[in-house]
């Protein structure tokens, strides 16, 4: 049996080469005759890359029950003006708090309200031994796993079209030895064994929707996730994405770290999201923390210093992140410090909505350096202009109006297309 096969190439390249295209555009009109001398638009409209954050603080506003209007309209014109995959929250304890009555109304309403707007919508998490419904307690472990398996076919099923990407199952190199909070899913990996509890996630999901993306989420960045991902492949089960935790509490991972980090987990071959990344803009979490849920402080305040940190370490995360060819999503885990996980400064956002200098690096980079901005071309004596961009979605349009035609970038270096305009 193939386990997995090496990759290619996956060499860092920080000029981001394989991240751009070089296209060869052929512009005609509605009779598909090319339009010779002809000035058109060119702009950008959506990144392949996935840049994406959590929307939890978002479901409210999209479902239309908005405690601070003014500070959700603001914050969603700064999320989307940023981001492209939004993370909704499937924690099973919060989801369906009583038993029969989960919260799928309004959890669809936010996943529409992104969609609506363009925004890709990833779940997470299907199974987790954390946040768990206190009804499950005290059944016995084949009911407990019956009960697993169903939840997983209602919301995939439920959500279907909406949402197609799932953190299948998160945390299970701990999962089975979990004894911070007393819960059902630990006694139930413990029996089943890590290897066919992931499994269960994956074949229950799949079974349900076919065409779903399913990722493998931890925060163990040890050989332990490593030796739990080939134990899976060689179990056959098929991991669609790898995903990688970064909370950095305890100070920023670094170039050189987070490029080894890289390495080891791109020899599998399968394309890696950075699902859970957090900087701070105030004081680190100490290093003899060891679970990061055992620091609580009245008071984490962001600080001046802290800030202009938070946007450095920012920017030269996303830089080495790109620079791998084997990453495909960075999603950041809170865009303001308003509810951020652990009352921590790791918003790019004050807990007044105003930017921290942080946001403003991110959105230089995403809609600045790696954006293509609307650009007036001129076609050649062949209606031929020429595009170079990151790779991602474009318009073409006449400079006075008309329907635009879509253009896609989908593979780095040169390559050549032709649109259409309706005039």
């Amino acid at each position: 049996m193939t386990l997995f096969t090496a990759p290619t190439d996956h060499t860092p390249d920080p000029s981001l080469a394989h991240r751009r295209a070089q296209a060869e555009v052929t512009v005609t009109g509605p009779d598909g005759v090319p339009l010779a001398g002809t000035d058109v638009v060119v702009a950008q409209r959506r990144h392949a890359f996935g840049f994406g954050c959590i929307g939890f603080e978002l479901v409210d506003h999209a479902n239309g029950r908005s405690a601070d209007p003014a500070y959700d309209n603001d914050f969603a014109d700064r999320w989307l003006d940023v981001f492209n995959i939004a993370t909704l929250p499937f924690y099973w304890g919060t989801f369906e708090p009583a038993e029969g009555a989960p919260r799928t109304a309004e959890t669809l309403a936010a996943a529409r309200w992104f969609a609506d707007r363009g925004v890709t919508v990833k779940g997470h998490p299907l199974v987790w031994h954390t946040v768990q419904p206190r009804w499950l307690l005290g059944r016995p472990l084949d009911e407990v796993e019956r009960l697993q398996r169903e939840r997983i076919r209602r919301d995939v099923g439920d959500f279907a079209g909406f949402i197609d990407t799932w953190d299948a199952i998160n945390e299970t190199v701990i999962m089975p030895v979990f004894t911070a909070e007393e819960n059902a899913i630990t006694p139930l990996a413990r029996l089943k064994g890590r290897v066919e509890t992931i499994r269960m996630a994956f074949d229950e999901a799949r079974a349900t929707n076919p065409g779903a993306t399913l990722l493998l989420n931890d925060f163990d960045m040890s050989t332990a996730y490593e030796c739990l991902i080939e134990a899976v492949l060689e179990a056959g089960i098929r991991i669609d994405r790898l995903g990688l935790q970064s909370h950095m509490h305890q100070g920023y991972w670094g170039e050189e770290k987070t490029l080894r980090i890289l390495e080891r987990f791109a020899r599998y071959n399968i394309p890696i999201h950075l699902t859970e990344s957090t900087l701070l803009s105030g004081e680190v979490m100490p290093e003899h923390v060891v679970d990061l849920n055992d620091w609580q402080v009245e008071s984490w305040p962001s600080t001046p210093e802290g800030e202009e940190r938070q946007a450095d370490e920012v920017e030269r995360h996303y830089r080495t992140l790109l620079s791998h060819p084997a990453v495909e999503v960075v999603n950041y885990w809170g865009l303001g410090d308003r509810g951020m996980w652990l009352g921590a400064p790791g918003g790019l956002l004050r807990a007044d909505g105003s930017p921290k200098p942080s946001y403003d690096r991110l959105r230089s980079l995403v809609k600045g350096e790696w954006w293509y901005a609307p650009m007036t071309l001129r076609t050649d004596d062949a209606g031929r202009v020429r595009v170079e961009g990151f790779l991602g979605d474009y318009e073409v349009s006449l400079p006075d109006g008309g329907d635009a035609a879509a253009l896609s970038l989908d593979r780095a270096g040169e390559q050549t297309a032709q649109v259409r305009l309706a005039g």
